[in-house]
């Protein structure tokens, strides 16, 4: 049955049996190629659920080691891990969730020197990080090379999540044309966050990219999610693309990309617990 084993026809048979994926689609999970840019509290759970559906290859991003303060919601990680690259304990972790998915570390600090060769080979990029250096330069580079981007934060009870996709509709920077002032934004780590709700947002990431690939439902493409884990109240804002953004608009500024330093308190090629939720 599509050059499946027998192992992977038991393996994926809930996904196989749905109308919308079936051994088709199953096929094309298996042929693709995910970035996660961040092994943290977004990224953890992203990357467990897209080693479990079997996608096929999974990128990852990171320069951090294994912290006790990581714990209680990077989920990829246990006290025994504490010290060692979060690159390194994640490829075990998603390779003993799934022998059928290629893991790829990335054991750096994304830049304007190497974003665009890391992100070049990946169908969909998954953002994580936590400082808006990174969101920048990531959608960027998406931006350039015509890739999908699933971004999302979470900061104290609050959680925002959507995607940009500058073929099909708006991108980061339609929303927010240039970086907030210094300090005006606080990190997790400054402020604190819910450690279970990184888990449920990071698990939606994981639910846009599979769309995305599989080519079903409707992405959150100048859709922007918002939810309030206190009050569980969820809300949709639309946006749309602007004619004027300094990116993908009709006569962009911005051509080639920034590194933005010491901004928002991190320092960019700062391994920092801020670089990730």
């Amino acid at each position: 049955m599509f050059g499946f084993t027998e192992e992977q026809i038991y393996r994926y048979s809930r996904h196989i049996i749905l109308p919308q994926v079936g051994g088709v689609g199953q096929k094309k999970l298996l042929a693709s190629k995910v970035l996660l840019i961040g092994a943290g509290g977004l990224g953890s759970p992203a990357g467990l659920y897209l080693a479990a559906a079997g996608v096929g290859t999974l990128g990852l991003v990171d320069y951090d080691a294994v912290d006790l303060s990581n714990l209680h919601r990077q989920i990829l990680f246990t006290s025994e891990d504490i010290r060692r690259p979060k690159t390194e304990v994640a490829q075990e972790a998603l390779r003993r969730v799934n022998p059928d998915v290629k893991v790829i570390p990335h054991q750096t600090v994304l830049t304007s020197e190497n974003a665009l060769e890391i992100l070049r080979d990946y169908d969909v990029v998954i953002n994580g990080s936590d400082n808006f250096p990174t969101r920048y330069l990531v959608n960027d580079a998406c931006v350039f090379l015509k890739k999908p981007l699933v971004d999302a934060s979470v900061l104290m009870f609050d959680a925002q999540l959507t995607t940009f996709d500058a073929q099909r509709g708006p991108c980061y920077r339609c929303l927010f044309p240039t970086p907030p002032p210094p300090g005006e934004v606080p990190s997790c780590q400054e402020a604190g966050v819910l450690g279970a709700l990184t888990g449920a947002v990071g698990s939606l990431q994981a639910v846009e990219a599979l769309k995305l690939r599989l080519g079903i439902g409707e992405p959150l493409i100048g859709r922007l999610l918002i939810l309030d884990g206190l009050s569980m109240d969820i809300h949709f804002v639309r946006y749309a693309k602007n004619r004027d953004c300094p990116v993908c608009g009709e006569d962009p500024s911005i051509t080639q990309l920034i590194d933005y330093e010491e901004f928002c308190g991190v320092p960019h090629r700062q391994p920092a617990e801020a670089a990730q939720i």
